[in-house]
């Protein structure tokens, strides 16, 4: 490299540099789509979701940073995507309501980053029904019913 002095200071004959920036410039990635869908998309508190993310790109979609997954602005998880384009993220929900979900795939040099978006519905567990204080046979009040609890076991039959 030649360097020449102008005006007091050093310059880099921009020949050269022009050379070294187009060597090291990278080529144009594929664009990319992706899909997410959730699995089931109706739970309850704690229910587990499978989330699905398919990339389609022309060329191979895996390596790079993966794809990751939000539940609106908070962070999920960042998951590896395959060869085949696919990424899954299992998780569940500790809040009621619609829970939007977005699959960011991060691109991998190949391949030009995408997203797309898809909701969960999630309502509260149902409650369980009040149960009697004793094992019934034959229908609660029945032919024979007992006591759980009871130390001697007291049977009655009608």
């Amino acid at each position: 490299m030649r360097r020449r002095r102008t005006h007091g200071g050093w310059a880099v004959t921009s020949a050269a540099l022009a050379v070294v920036l187009a060597a090291a410039a990278p080529a144009a990635a594929a664009s990319s789509s992706t899909s997410v869908t959730a699995s089931p998309s109706t739970t309850t508190v704690g229910g587990s979701v499978q989330l699905t993310a398919s990339v389609t790109c022309d060329s191979d979609p895996s390596g790079g940073l993966g794809m990751t997954f939000f539940d609106g602005g908070d962070l999920l998880s960042t998951v590896p995507v395959g060869a085949d384009g696919q990424a899954t993220y299992t998780t569940s929900f500790t809040t009621t309501g619609t829970h939007t979900i977005t699959a960011a795939y991060n691109g991998n040099g190949a391949c030009d980053a995408s997203n797309n978006t898809t909701t969960v519905q999630v309502s509260s567990a149902p409650t369980p029904p009040d149960g009697t204080s004793g094992l019934c046979l034959l229908a609660c009040g029945g032919l024979i019913s007992f006591v759980v609890g009871d130390i001697h076991n007291t049977v009655s039959v009608h």
